[in-house]
């Protein structure tokens, strides 16, 4: 059995270490690290499976931090925050986070997170890729809307003939946006698929996400529907 190995950045000694416990007897393998710069250098020699980031650490804030590893990798990244301040939320995701979860926090509901995260990650991952030409879903997993191009079994992107990075939560979210261009998905819909929440989650997650998936393939493609959700422009 392949071990999942953690990284996991926190100053407070107290719950670093109760959660390195609690995790490794879920059969993680962690490392566990006090602060931002001390967590970078661990990723880069490490290459960990997932990282959990507090958002105030010292030496490298948890926010900035996320920038750096996401400058380097698409590994998923779950920012922490004392607080539910849409601030901090809203700065991890757009960061490039791909969660979050506020502390305090139960163990079992953060290694329910991970993995749910990591079931994401184990389905969807790689570079990922404007309107113009009829859109189009192949058997193949090949679909084309205009000039973009997703390829949903090789899960690549290209526009214009150009590969797009996408994050693989970003690769998820657009895979279920292109299965039904023209239809209007709710945010909870989308954090049940893409998510795999089977409760009620943060909607802003859904928002953040959206946007920047916008900003790679293209403002005007995905459709703010008011009060109901989001769809692909068919």
């Amino acid at each position: 059995m392949v071990e999942t190995h953690v990284l996991f950045v926190e100053d407070d000694d107290v719950i670093r270490e109760a959660t390195q416990l609690a995790l490794e007897r879920d059969g993680f393998v962690v490392t566990a690290m006090p602060d931002g710069l001390s967590g970078l250098e661990a990723f880069r020699a490490d290459r960990p499976d997932i990282a959990l980031l507090d958002v105030m650490v010292p030496g490298l804030d948890g926010v900035s931090l996320c920038r750096r590893i996401r400058d380097e990798s698409t590994v998923p990244v779950i920012m922490l925050s004392a607080r539910a301040d849409s601030i901090d939320v809203v700065l991890g995701l757009e960061a490039g986070a791909d969660d979050y979860v506020t502390k305090p926090f139960d163990g079992a509901v953060l290694v329910a997170r991970i993995r749910a995260v990591l079931r994401r990650f184990g389905h969807a991952g790689g570079p990922a890729g404007e309107h113009g030409g009829q859109d189009r879903v192949d058997e193949g997993g090949a679909r084309s809307f205009g000039d973009l191009e997703i390829d949903t079994e090789g899960m690549e992107v290209r526009k214009g003939g150009e590969p797009v990075a996408l994050t693989p939560t970003e690769m998820r979210l657009l895979i279920e946006f292109s299965a039904a261009p023209g239809t209007v998905l709710s945010r909870d819909k989308l954090l049940e698929r893409v998510w795999d929440y089977g409760w009620g989650g943060d909607t802003r997650v859904v928002d953040v996400h959206v946007q920047r998936l916008r900003t790679k393939i293209g403002q005007d493609r995905i459709e703010t529907v008011r009060g109901f959700g989001y769809k692909l422009k068919a």
